[in-house]
């Protein structure tokens, strides 16, 4: 007697769909931050986004607020990392975009936990005038901050490389945008960092551009990935 057996073929799709809603979750980290800047910037009484720094939203009687969007965001990016990998197997940016990612969401947890100084009239009350010292925790603050974004310019050109290569044909206006989301990112912070005036508005404007756009490229790499496309 023959005993015919049959094997099922494995499904993908629960990994498919939790690849899917992690990589949601990072997508989905920078307009909560955009827009949580923004409506505290026009709502914090004597916050001037020209002078003041996003994360210096942390501090008074609201600043949990701020606090709480670095958490949020910094998990979502860190439970992105993990879908990233998937959506990235296969092509450029395999290793390092998920890296990157993953380091953008350990940035912002440090500085979730370690705040600036308040300075230069905010909160109220505060004397005006730049800081001359800074405390440890403030120091610890711009470690977090420019490791987030450092690996923000960083996860810009590599996604930006991935849509430049010939597997992603068709694609390359997203490589060109993606370098110049980058360079004006770089550049904002880097005015920022040498003192410019209004840096504080250039280097939150070098963050939601380039953050959003990698937001959107991984929602575009996340679709070709469902339809086959590495």
């Amino acid at each position: 007697m023959t005993v015919t057996t049959s094997t099922a073929p494995i499904s993908t799709a629960p990994t498919s769909t939790a690849s899917t809603r992690l990589v949601a979750a990072a997508v989905l980290a920078a307009p909560v931050f955009t827009v949580a800047a923004v409506v505290q910037a026009a709502t914090r009484d004597g916050y001037d986004i020209t002078r003041h720094p996003v994360s210096m939203l942390a501090l008074g009687g609201l600043g949990w607020v701020q606090t709480t969007s670095f958490v949020v965001t910094g998990l979502l990016s860190v439970a992105g990392a993990a879908g990233a990998r998937r959506v990235l197997q296969g092509g450029r940016g395999r290793t390092w975009g998920p890296i990157l990612l993953a380091l953008i969401g350990v940035g912002l947890l440090i500085a979730a936990v370690f705040r600036m100084d308040a300075s230069d009239g905010f909160p109220l009350g505060t004397p005006a005038g730049r800081l001359t010292t800074m405390s440890g925790h403030m120091i610890l603050h711009n470690v977090g901050g420019s490791l987030s974004f450092f690996s923000m310019i960083a996860l810009c050109f590599v996604l930006a490389a991935r849509f430049g290569s010939a597997a992603q044909a068709g694609r390359r206006g997203w490589a060109g945008s993606g370098r110049v989301a980058g360079v004006l990112f770089a550049l904002g912070l880097g005015w920022a960092m040498t003192g410019g005036q209004g840096g504080a508005l250039t280097l939150f404007l070098g963050v939601a551009v380039a953050w959003n756009w990698i937001a959107a490229a991984l929602t575009v790499l996340q679709r070709g990935a469902g339809h086959g496309a590495r």
